[in-house]
């Protein structure tokens, strides 16, 4: 049988109505260590528009997908931080 396409494994992901069914199929799309940083941008910012999805629908768990939402976020932007840098040059000014 064939792999499922990325984009199917997102809405997947989408679809999670729990916390531990949001980690499990955002595990299944988890870039590889050495998937180039943007890569890993894009993944980081989708996994937290999926953890702040289900922090309204699975509220026994509302407060820790929000944290999930913020880590996830913070990587997401720290990335897109390093990636201007390294587009602007070296980053050292001078």
């Amino acid at each position: 049988m064939a792999q499922p396409k990325r984009s199917d494994l997102w809405v997947v992901a989408q679809a999670a109505m729990t916390l531990k069914d949001a980690h499990e199929a955002l595990g299944a799309l988890m870039p590889a260590p050495d998937a180039a940083l943007s890569r890993w941008q894009v993944f980081y910012l989708r996994s937290a528009q999926v953890y702040e999805r289900v922090a309204e629908v699975d509220r026994g768990h509302h407060h820790e997908a929000l944290y999930w939402a913020n880590r996830e976020r913070e990587k997401g932007e720290e990335i897109a931080r390093a990636l201007a840098l390294e587009s602007s040059g070296d980053g050292e000014g001078g």
